[in-house]
This record gives structure tokens, C-alpha cells and sequence, in this order.
């Protein structure tokens, strides 16, 4: 089933930067810009992946989005109505039409509470229903998510870390939110739990049409799960293409750069890198006009000196490049 590309969330400009302070008087000396002037769309029961190196700020993007981490700038509109500022009495019904799911399915739980008070947070904290609807609900959640009723009394730790997982999504579907913000769900579990986790993920998408805006590095997950792909290179979107077209023909020398450095299980089909500079630049000190010209082979002085806008090339993909 294809997803309703109508935007249910829309992000426009999005910043975050972290201030730098030193001396006495803890004078801002700089910013971290983690996240420097994102702009995606999300439809109903689609999933975005949000994909590039350690640091490149896909991560803050989605904390950004739960209220986690406070924007410096742009606009985000859910549902066509936008979320000014992000005040926390907006923020509470915002919460309830979306989630998150962490990476580590052990310190994203309480160890001091059993698992029926983990998944039912979210309905007590929103006043859902009576409370033995609530632990109905309870019970239905852990079915859903293939976890047995009577584990409900358990803790965490009595928990291997795909079940951990699997209660961490529970705690997120409580509230039938419209869009789950996936980050990192599978990185910390085995290969074979892998496959089982993004299973279920498949399968609540189909069943219950939720969204996804899903945060990887792991080019084999998000060939997997992904409508569209967006790549990410020092706090900017440089590609962003349905998935077909970002593995079969990316555009940006970065994108290109990531499909090259994915192992390959036939060693006749290892790749060779072709960046000219594996160092990345500091998000403090980000270099002008294109960021990734230090590294990029097909560098020309435009790309020293001008920032490439992300712009139409073909179809539905996007570029930020001068030369392509």
C-alpha cells in the first residue's frame, strides 16, 4: 500500500544550535550548529529516513521535533496547524499524535517500574479512559507488540533487549499516535532481532497506518523500511529522493560516498572510496559556500565560495550540489 504523500507534518527551516561559553562570565564564544536549516515533509503511513554519518545532526532533528531538545529556528507545522515555539501547553496534545522510540531499549526504560506501569505512562499521564481500561489496554499492547500478558508484573532487566524494544514501542503506540519518530531502533540488537523488530514496524505501519520518521546510519534498515530517503551532511539535507532512486542513482558525491562505504557480502564487489579527505569538519568551524567541498572530488571554486540550494534535478530528487 502507498503512503498519503499529503504533508501531515511539514518542517521548514529547522535550527538548532548549541552555544559555546567560556570565562567567567560564560560569554558565548560560538554554536555548535547541529542542525542548521532543515526543511522535509512527512505524509500519512509513509517513512522518511534520515541517514548520513555520526554528527551529522539526524539525531537532534528528531529531538528537535518531540520538544526534546529546544529549536533556535524555523517553523513546524503538524496537521496543517503550527507549533509556535513549542510552549508546553502545546506540546501535550502535539505529544499524543507523536512518539518516540529511543535507541537503547535499556535506559530508555525505568528499572523501578514493571512494564505494565512503562506502557501505561502515556495514557496515565493523558488521562485515557478508567484505569482497568487502561490495563485492558495494557494487555493488548504487549499482544500487539508479540510480548505475553502475564510479563506484565516483570521489570526491564528480566528482559532480553529485543523484548526491551518491543516495550519501548508498546509505550509509543499507547496513545494511537499519527507519527513515531524511530531513532536508531535497531542499532544496539542483534542481527537476527533486527530483522524482527523492523518486522513489526512493517506490519503496524500496514495495520494501523502510522508514520515514520526514521533516524539510521545502517543503509541495509533503511533500504528495508524507507519510502523516501533524506541524507544528511553537517546539520543540512544535501539529497532527498524516494528510496529507489537514492540506491540506484544518487546524485550528491556525499550520497555516493555512502552507498560506496556499505560492506558488501561479495568481496568481488568491495568499493572504493573516492573522497579526497576523510576528515570531517568541525560543526563549529563549518567551512563556506558547500560544506562537503573539502572532500568532495568534484570541488570547483563555485563550491569554495556558494552554498548550493537543495533544487528539483529529476522526478522527486532533490540535490544541493553545483555540479549535478
Amino acid at each position: 500500500m502507498q503512503p498519503d504523500r499529503t504533508p501531515l507534518l511539514s518542517v521548514e527551516n529547522l535550527k538548532v544550535h548549541f552555544p559555546i561559553r567560556s570565562g567567567v562570565f560564560q560569554r558565548q564564544m560560538g554554536a555548535v550548529k547541529a542542525v542548521d536549516g532543515v526543511s522535509f515533509s512527512l505524509g500519512r503511513g509513509e517513512t522518511l529516513s534520515l541517514v548520513g554519518e555520526s554528527g551529522c545532526g539526524k539525531s537532534t532533528t528528531g529531538l528537535a521535533l518531540m520538544g526534546l531538545v529546544k529549536p533556535t529556528g524555523g517553523r513546524v507545522r503538524f496537521d496543517g496547524n503550527e507549533i509556535e515555539g513549542f510552549k508546553r501547553s502545546a506540546l501535550k496534545s502535539y505529544r499524543r499524535r507523536m512518539q518516540i522510540v529511543f535507541q537503547d531499549p535499556f535506559s530508555s526504560l525505568n528499572p523501578r517500574q514493571r512494564v505494565k506501569d512503562i506502557i501505561r505512562a502515556p495514557l496515565d499521564i493523558h488521562a485515557v479512559g478508567t484505569r482497568a481500561e487502561r490495563d485492558a489496554r495494557v494487555a493488548e499492547l504487549m499482544q500487539r507488540v508479540g510480548l505475553r500478558p502475564d510479563q506484565a508484573d516483570n521489570f526491564a532487566h528480566q528482559f532480553s533487549g529485543g523484548q526491551r524494544q518491543r516495550i519501548g514501542i508498546a509505550r509509543a503506540l499507547a496513545l494511537n499516535p499519527d507519527i513515531i519518530v524511530c531513532d536508531e531502533p535497531v542499532s544496539a540488537l542483534d542481527v537476527s532481532v533486527q530483522a524482527q523488530i523492523l518486522n513489526l514496524l512493517s506490519d503496524l505501519q500496514r495495520d494501523l497506518g502510522v508514520s515514520y520518521l526514521s533516524i539510521s546510519h545502517d543503509l541495509g534498515v533503511v533500504e528495508f523500511i524507507s519510502h523516501r530517503v533524506a541524507v544528511m551532511y553537517l546539520g543540512k539535507i544535501v539529497e532527498i529522493a524516494p528510496k529507489k532512486t537514492i540506491f540506484s542513482t544518487p546524485l550528491h558525491p556525499y550520497t555516493e560516498l555512502l552507498m560506496r562505504s556499505a560492506p558488501s557480502r561479495d568481496p568481488r564487489k568491495r568499493h572504493s572510496f573516492s573522497a579526497s579527505n576523510y576528515d570531517i569538519p568541525s560543526a563549529t568551524r563549518k567551512p563556506s559556500g558547500c560544506p562537503f567541498h573539502p572532500r568532495c572530488p568534484l570541488a570547483t571554486d563555485i563550491c569554495k565560495s556558494d552554498e548550493p540550494e537543495l533544487t528539483l534535478r529529476a522526478g522527486e530528487q532533490f540535490v544541493a550540489c553545483h555540479h549535478r
